[in-house]
């Protein structure tokens, strides 16, 4: 049986109708493809690069298999020499790439396929999936970090409403990357080790006689995980039920460690629990609220002065409510070793293998400049060497590792590029050798 995230057929049905035609009249030099956002969206500032681990993964494996061979053939529209070419296809080409977790800019590449034709365009779909989520995802959850600043955990909530299983997996994933201390998603731990949290619902409070025997009875079932929820029925009655049940669960050598909040008035009742847990000898007890949080309800409550230790984030950041995608694309810019673009109104591109050089002021980033490949200019350059000849250049880096680079990437970002609204926009500068080639090439398109 076909499995749906890893069959080549998880594309579009024109990648498979080009290739009909780069084999029928022998396409397969050398092209260049960059996979880039055109512009920034009105509710950000910067935006965070994800998913390359995926998709080096995607390449290594990707396999036309017999029972995907056999559904092509019978559709009746390609010919023998397609399905021969797809029985033998491997991924042979060279990526280059921002690394996973690199702030960056519109137009600017995180990912460059070179690779025969037919190969670097039949994977454009699938590329352009995992790329485009898990950075939208990614960029999110930076902003809830950066408006969380330190004063509390924040816990990615949302699979129950992601786009489907795969997007739930990828929002665990990409918001720990980008500073999250962990998922709900309990299959994120075993697949990435990123740790896993959870509390209670509403059912297991209403399904037992009362409120203090339902938080009794849970903690000690989960002796090491006590966090009760309190708003079923009456928040503030709630957390004083909590003192009573934490004396009973100490007595037995249990620890409530926090209550949940999930609806009401969270900066008033954060504060009214907040004395009666401390009134209650229990200032050891963290809040930890959840329900519609995303980063401006965050700011928001801090704003208020809410004694918040733990953030839920859940709906809004998993499907990046505010900001539902990108306008990304993958474009070829290359061809036969001639620079391609399009000139399309709206849409145009640039030509050639690019670079982007970021300069630094003590650490902060001051700007960019993109050029084509071999045209060095003063700072950092930001796209690397991954994979050559369809194979890696270095093993898998680990999730941890990743998740370190990326927060240094956001501790690194200008003081007006974390505002959660709009501001003046960041640098980016096109070097004269691009300019050059660019308008040397809309000449012979005249």
């Amino acid at each position: 049986m076909m499995n749906p995230l890893t069959s080549p057929l998880l594309t579009d049905l024109y990648q498979l109708t080009m290739l009909q035609g780069y084999i029928d009249h022998d396409m397969h030099g050398t092209s260049v493809f960059e996979f880039f956002v055109r512009i920034m969206p009105d509710n950000r500032n910067f935006l965070i690069a994800a998913g390359l681990e995926t998709v080096l993964t995607f390449l290594e494996e990707c396999r036309f298999s017999p029972e995907d061979l056999e559904f092509l053939s019978n559709t009746g529209r390609f010919s023998a020499n397609l399905l021969d070419y797809l029985e033998q296809f491997r991924f042979s080409g060279d990526i280059h790439a921002m690394p996973e977790g690199t702030v960056f800019f519109p137009n600017e590449p995180i990912i460059r396929i070179t690779a025969p034709l037919p190969e670097a365009q039949l994977i454009e779909s699938r590329i352009i999936n995992l790329l485009h989520y898990q950075s939208l995802i990614a960029t999110k959850a930076a902003r809830c970090t950066i408006a969380a600043a330190g004063r509390a955990g924040l816990i990615d909530f949302g699979l129950r409403r992601t786009h489907g299983a795969e997007a739930g997996l990828f929002a665990a994933r990409s918001s720990y990357i980008a500073g999250f201390a962990g998922t709900s998603t309990v299959i994120a731990e075993p697949l990435y080790g990123i740790p896993i949290f959870g509390t209670m619902a509403h059912s297991f409070i209403e399904a037992q006689a009362n409120e203090e025997e339902a938080f009794i009875n849970f903690g000690i079932s989960n002796p090491n995980n006590v966090t009760l929820l309190i708003d079923t029925y009456d928040t503030v009655r709630g957390a004083e039920k909590v003192v009573t049940a934490a004396a009973f669960l100490r007595e037995k050598g249990i620890t409530v460690r926090g209550v949940r909040l999930d609806s009401g008035n969270i900066a008033d009742l954060s504060k009214r629990v907040r004395t009666i847990l401390d009134d209650g000898g229990l200032r050891d007890v963290g809040i930890f609220v959840s329900g519609n949080m995303d980063e401006y309800t965050i700011r928001d409550l801090y704003e208020q002065a809410a004694p918040i230790t733990g953030f839920g984030v859940g709906t809004r950041m998993d499907t990046s409510a505010d900001v539902p995608y990108f306008d990304s694309a993958y474009k070829l810019t290359e061809y036969a070793g001639k620079p391609r673009l399009k000139k399309s109104e709206g849409k145009a591109t640039l030509p050639g293998r690019k670079q982007v050089y970021r300069r630094f002021d003590h650490n902060t980033m001051a700007g960019d400049i993109m050029t084509i490949e071999g045209d060095s200019h003063e700072g950092r350059p930001l796209v690397r060497h991954y994979m050559e000849r369809g194979e890696r250049l270095a093993p898998a880096l680990d999730l941890t590792d990743i998740r370190e680079f990326t927060m240094q990437q956001i501790d690194g970002l200008p003081p007006y590029l974390r505002k959660l609204e709009k501001t003046s926009p960041y640098p980016v500068e096109l070097s004269k050798a691009l300019l050059d080639m660019k308008e040397e090439i809309e000449e012979t398109l005249e």
